[in-house]
């Protein structure tokens, strides 16, 4: 576990964004990614009939969206232990194989840095 104190301000900055997301929508995930700008999107889980998405496919989709090109890092608040393997894909396919993941419990503490390889 990585004391969220420690990390870079702009990690931290994501992570917040992530576990607010979680807790204003109730929630189980939120999850937050930073673009090649600087710029953030956040989102929650997406549960509807038609469509599922975790909060991290959701973030990057709204990063796709908004015409982020490349991803800086991403971050999800989440009760499991890891990203999910088509979490890491979708930060991938925008961010690449070296994009960190950061992996936090609901109190915002970072439980693993992952890449999204």
């Amino acid at each position: 576990m990585t004391d969220s104190n420690a990390l870079d301000p702009e990690d931290r900055k994501i992570v917040t964004l992530a576990r607010s997301a979680r807790a204003r929508n109730g929630v189980p995930e939120g999850a937050a990614v930073r673009d090649e700008t600087g710029r953030t999107y956040v989102a929650g889980t997406v549960e509807l009939d038609s469509l599922k998405l975790s909060a991290l496919q959701a973030a990057v989709a709204m990063a796709v969206a908004s015409g982020a090109k490349s991803l800086e890092a991403a971050a999800v608040v989440t009760e499991a232990e890891s990203a999910s393997a088509q979490d890491r894909a979708a930060v991938r396919d925008l961010g690449g194989p070296g994009t960190p993941v950061l992996v936090a419990a609901p109190d915002g503490t970072v439980r693993a840095t992952v890449t999204a390889g």
